[in-house]
């Protein structure tokens, strides 16, 4: 059987990369949004691991909403990103900086 602190490292190191990808590449906006669903994953590793270790279903049935969630926001984060490309021709946070509503 896997310990514990197997599952805890690696979503620590999950969430470290993430965080490193948003710090690093703020330019496309891509990245940003895989780099924040990673984040959500790993926290969902924690969920589920400590939801397996104590015996408790609560945070697994707390994934399933997370996922569909994170769903949700890809789906439309991606939505946006396609209305913006077609109407600024680029993906570049930089470029996006002076949006008017």
């Amino acid at each position: 059987m896997i310990p514990l602190s197997s599952y805890l490292t690696l979503a620590a190191i999950l969430f470290a990369i993430s965080l490193a990808g948003i710090f690093l590449n703020r330019k496309n906006i891509i990245v940003i949004l895989m780099c924040v669903e990673l984040m959500l994953l790993a926290v969902n590793i924690n969920f589920i691991a400590f939801s397996h270790f104590l015996g408790d279903l609560s945070g697994q049935v707390f994934v399933f909403f997370i996922l569909t969630v994170a769903a949700a926001e890809a789906a439309i984060g991606l939505a946006i990103l396609v209305v913006l490309f077609r109407t600024r021709s680029t993906i570049n946070v930089n470029d996006l900086d002076n949006l008017k509503g």
